[in-house]
């Protein structure tokens, strides 16, 4: 049986990312309720060595329209990675959720063979279409889905599994 493309890789775009958008509304009520300046939350992080919530969610909706344009044999849309407040990372995932929702079946299955090359860290990275998807893209999505979450959490978010898979 051949994977669908499209399947495995849109409707859970389509899962996960408004529900984190729904843990980000939670954080910004929990901000206003509990007096504490949005900045903090936005800026936090697990460990000093990782990165904050800014930038956890940056990357998570870099993974859902990067892994989709490539797949697509599209550039991916750049943005220009300067959210400050959770207005802005709103804008970001819902951008990123339409950007997602464009695509067709057509657009996608059939990807599991494309060449697709990405520089990381000035190193070049060779993946066919189904391990970049199954192995580079999802992983790399749901880590820092996860660490938005795990920051929230850690920061007296009142939010739970639920949030996390259905916001």
């Amino acid at each position: 049986m051949t994977i669908s493309m499209y399947r495995a890789s849109v409707p859970v775009f389509q899962q996960i990312l408004p529900a984190l958008s729904g843990c980000l509304r939670k954080a910004a009520d929990h901000a206003a309720a509990k007096k504490i300046d949005p900045a903090v939350l936005i800026q936090s992080r697990l460990y000093p060595d990782m990165f904050p919530l800014v930038r956890q969610v940056q990357i998570a909706t870099d993974q859902a329209k990067g892994g989709m344009a490539r797949l697509a044999g599209q550039e991916p849309p750049k943005y220009e990675d300067s959210e400050a407040s959770f207005d802005q990372l709103q804008n970001r995932i819902q951008r990123t959720l339409s950007f997602v929702s464009e695509f067709k079946p057509s657009q996608i299955d059939g990807s599991e063979d494309r060449d697709i090359m990405l520089t990381l860290g000035g190193q070049p990275y060779n993946f066919k279409g189904e391990n970049y998807l199954l192995g580079f893209v999802l992983p790399n999505f749901f880590f820092h889905a996860t660490t938005t979450y795990a920051i929230l959490r850690h920061n007296g978010v009142e939010l739970g599994k639920g949030d996390f898979l259905r916001g």
